[in-house]
């Protein structure tokens, strides 16, 4: 069964391996091997990491005290993150995350969601809802990949 959590400071290597492996395993195959070593480099400073995921506060799924998974839900309805354990795609873990995420944000009384979405969870993103607002590129230490604005309004 999956769990929906608040984040632990104590958690924030272990999202980390989730980032990275995730973009190395799953996106490795809508972009290119630069691209990935970019976006999710081995020498990335986990000091910065933990600021930077302390920062988003976010939920955190689990399976049997297992994390698989996590994302993050702002204030004005950025979804910075959302990232599942390469091992445990498929799972229903993105749906209840992102469940959670528009539970939490009709109790904020958030009417607009939106994130920068990768090539390879665009399919995802729109399942769930949105639509595509723009195609982008973003620069990540030196390489430029393609993603996605998307955007759901809710009532």
């Amino acid at each position: 069964m999956i769990t929906i959590r608040d984040y632990r400071e104590q958690d924030a290597l272990t999202l980390w391996a989730i980032h990275h492996y995730t973009i190395r395993n799953i996106n490795v195959r809508d972009y290119s091997q630069a691209q990935i070593e970019a976006w999710a480099p081995d020498n990335f400073d986990l000091n910065v990491w933990q600021k930077r995921v302390d920062a988003l506060n976010p939920f955190v799924a689990t399976i049997d005290g297992v994390i698989v998974g996590y994302t993050d839900l702002q204030l004005d309805g950025l979804i910075d993150h959302f990232f599942c354990h390469h091992e445990y795609q498929g799972r229903g873990i993105g749906k209840a995350l992102m469940n959670h995420v528009f539970s939490v944000g009709k109790q904020k009384d958030i009417k607009h969601f939106y994130s920068h979405v990768s090539i390879t969870a665009r399919p995802f993103y729109e399942h769930m809802g949105f639509s595509v607002a723009k195609e982008q590129l973003m620069e990540v230490r030196g390489q430029r990949l393609k993603n996605f604005l998307m955007i759901k309004n809710v009532d």
